[in-house]
């Protein structure tokens, strides 16, 4: 089964906006960061995390305009089992659209389109800062998971 787990905002001041979801609603906040297609900051009430995003450009926005964008950009599923949860979007429509980081990376997300062009996120580890976010546990001699064969191990609380 799905979870709804992240929604992702485009906003024009990251800090101006963390202070705003953090003082209006209580939401722990993270550190600032670049990621490779966008500077972000995560807040979360522990349960669903919200990104406060401003887009590099067009790579993994998909926005022409991506710097002068501001709204409700995607939101992302959790998932346990991803390769079917894959096939059963696939099977309803949805489409492939931008892979962020690899998948055996803790922070990968696969995006997709709906059938209107929406886009979503699908992962199994969870998203930081929510109580049902999981880190992999190497196997001795293991490099590398798979999103298909993951080893995982819940992690207790928020981060």
């Amino acid at each position: 089964m799905a979870r709804l787990r992240h929604i992702a905002l485009c906003v024009k001041d990251i800090d101006a906006s963390a202070d705003f979801y953090e003082k209006a609603f209580g939401l722990q906040r993270s550190a600032k960061s670049e990621g490779p297609t966008a500077f972000r900051c995560f807040l979360s009430d522990g349960v669903v995390n919200l990104a406060l995003l401003q887009y590099k450009g067009e790579t993994g926005s998909g926005l022409k305009e991506a710097t002068g964008f501001t709204g409700i950009h995607h939101f992302g599923f959790q998932c346990d089992d991803f390769d079917a949860q894959q096939a059963r979007i696939e099977a309803a429509g949805g489409t492939f659209f931008f892979d962020l980081g690899k998948p055996e990376d803790d922070d990968f997300e696969r995006k997709f389109r709906d059938p209107n062009g929406i886009i979503f996120d699908l992962n199994w580890k969870g998203w930081a800062m929510t109580e049902s976010k999981v880190t992999p546990v190497r196997e001795s001699g293991a490099d590398e998971r798979s999103a298909s064969s993951p080893v995982i191990q819940e992690t207790t609380g928020r981060e």
